[in-house]
């Protein structure tokens, strides 16, 4: 957390933000907000989800910021990238990228969102180092409705799952070059 710590301009979404990041690592059984809002404290996970909506934060600078703690911790001997496409099921049609599709989650076409995610793994540990959403084109990229009341921004645009795979795994390799130049040895 004090790698990211400050991102977040005030105290209260710093907080939540420690909460967000230890569900995950918690023993719960389930990962949505509700279990790690518990566990954390509040009885309900309005505070996540109003972190996650509302507060100002810069999501691909804490994203950076994690990566770098990773390399930095997992070392980049022996690491490699692994891609995976995952689907979330949504009961809305507001959530971004949300439309009927397959998803490998459900195992049908399903009303869902769905990510690819980039990971980072070493013979000790693995962690997330990238993700994007994927947004599909005839629902969320013909018309501005969708995409302004979910607050998708403009510039995102629909592409084929591999696509964001390739440029995550690109940008991942510049900086681990990078950051190797800078190692002394």
């Amino acid at each position: 957390m004090d790698q990211i710590a400050g991102r977040f301009s005030r105290v209260e979404p710093r907080a939540t933000a420690r909460a967000c990041l230890l569900g995950p690592l918690s023993r719960v059984g389930r990962k949505n907000c509700w279990q790690p809002a518990e566990q954390a404290g509040p009885p309900r996970p309005g505070p996540m989800q109003r972190m996650l909506r509302h507060t100002r934060w810069e999501a691909d600078a804490v994203r950076d910021d994690i990566r770098a703690y990773t390399v930095e911790h997992l070392g980049t001997d022996g690491g490699v990238l692994t891609v995976d496409e995952t689907g979330f099921v949504k009961k809305d049609h507001a959530s971004a990228g949300a439309q009927h599709q397959y998803t490998g989650t459900a195992g049908r076409v399903e009303n869902s969102q769905v990510g690819v995610f980039l990971a980072y793994a070493t013979g000790r540990e693995r962690a997330l180092a990238d993700r994007r959403l994927h947004v599909p084109e005839q629902s969320w990229c013909a018309g501005p409705e969708h995409r302004d009341a979910a607050g998708v921004p403009d510039e995102v645009r629909s592409a084929t799952k591999p696509r964001p795979a390739r440029e995550m795994i690109a940008v991942h390799v510049l900086l681990r070059s990078a950051s190797m130049l800078r190692t002394p040895g």
